[in-house]
């Protein structure tokens, strides 16, 4: 194994592992005091989180072109009336009001979290979507992607702890850009960059062990679902965790189609698929491929009649836009969705790696059992394994979608 891959996988195990130790000791007991609540910690001057390019897949993603009052993309802008948020409007055209849906909804969590946090004191914007070319190219502010931010009283030793309070409001990236304010901007609505990966809609579905189908989202931790073996063998794996999890986003989806038999299969384009030049190559020789890069002529697993699998040529790849996108990991690394077998993973197009990349928290699972509800967004330990993988392997072992961008 390459030194820079093995770095990786103990990277991930102390990653992984570091936490445990910090949690380890007796649970809470009845009379027993509670912990203190976690405490905040401001963002220093200049500093910004996620520590990546903010027009990055593990921050706010690619630039993907300015709006106009008059292009079709205008619809996907939204107005913000929220009285708890005093908006600037200087320009008075009511532009600082608009904003996409996933902006919209992270600025009314972070007013919230400004009034608890000083009593009679409110989120305050100060510029928000920009029609007028103020900012610099490519800048998210074109898209309605992002905003810039003070607190009412434009208290400056405020703005460190407001900067904090942004990035709990869940904000993919935020930036303590200026004395004067703090920039805040998110992901897309509707590209593969807002996944942090590779995810199917909610509604695709798992086939149980005791034959049922069940979509991705009703899916629990411990359940088995069908899979594929590491010799390219049907099996039942257990379903671990989601690697990402969002059930309201709008996202862009590759949908691959075959005939025969038919199977219709949505993921993003960075999503592993397994795919063979010819239907004579055994289940584990076919290679796992970017969905993006799968053509009609290729062929994918799928499941066939009495429990095995075949290839089936692709017929048709085309886009189709869905709601919510769940990334499931399961034991094996695989799983069969509406009926085609994919990959677990994505970004980087090596399976094996992946794999043991990911064996740690394979490893905490059967150690701790199965934890309570998992929350909505990425999962923690693939989010810090991106990052770590941005520092260890060279740039085109990722998918495009996965590479940095220049800042704005």
């Amino acid at each position: 194994m390459k030194p820079a891959r093995l770095l990786l996988l103990l990277s991930g195990c102390a990653l992984l592992l570091a936490p445990a130790v910090r949690g380890c000791g007796p649970g809470r007991v009845v009379g027993s005091r509670r912990r203190p609540p976690r405490k905040l910690i401001p963002l220093a001057y200049k500093q910004f989180s996620p520590n990546v390019p903010e027009k990055t897949l593990g921050a706010s993603g690619r630039y993907e072109g300015k709006i106009a009052r008059n292009s079709e993309r205008f619809k996907e802008l939204t107005p913000n009336y929220n009285p708890d948020i005093i908006f600037k409007d200087e320009e008075n055209t009511g532009a600082d009001r608009l904003m996409t849906q996933r902006c919209k909804d992270r600025l009314n969590s972070l007013a919230i979290s400004v009034m608890n946090q000083w009593p009679g004191v409110k989120l305050r914007v100060t510029e928000g979507w920009d029609e007028d070319g103020h900012h610099s190219e490519e800048s998210l502010h074109y898209e309605g992607r992002a905003v810039d931010i003070t607190t009412s009283d434009r208290d400056r030793n405020k703005y460190g702890m407001l900067a904090r309070l942004a990035v709990e409001a869940g904000f993919d990236w935020v930036y303590y850009e200026s004395k004067a304010h703090i920039h805040c901007s998110v992901k897309s609505e509707h590209s593969a960059a807002a996944k942090t990966g590779g995810c199917f809609p909610g509604r695709a579905l798992a086939t149980l062990e005791d034959g049922a189908r069940t979509p991705l989202w009703a899916l629990r931790p411990g359940q088995r679902v069908l899979a594929m073996d590491g010799a390219g063998r049907p099996t039942y794996s257990d379903f671990l965790a989601f690697l990402d999890k969002e059930p309201r986003a709008l996202t862009s989806f590759h949908v691959i189609e075959t005939r025969e038999p038919p199977r219709r299969l949505a993921l993003t384009p960075t999503h592993l698929l397994f795919v063979a030049e010819n239907a004579s190559a055994p289940a584990a020789r076919f290679r796992p491929t970017f969905a993006s890069r799968v053509r009609p002529g290729h062929f994918v697993l799928v499941a066939a009649g009495g429990g095995g699998l075949q290839p089936a040529e692709v017929v048709g790849v085309r886009n189709r836009r869905d709601v919510g996108a769940y990334a499931p990991l399961t034991r094996h690394g695989t799983l069969v969705v509406d009926g085609m077998v994919a990959s677990c993973f994505a970004l980087v197009q090596e399976q094996h790696l992946a794999q043991l990349a990911f064996w740690p928290l394979r490893l905490y699972h059967s150690l701790v059992g199965w934890p309570g509800a998992q929350g909505d967004g990425v999962h923690w330990y693939s989010g810090l394994l991106y990052r770590l993988g941005r520092l260890l392997l060279p740039p085109d072992s990722f998918h495009p979608l996965g590479v940095p961008q220049a800042d704005s």
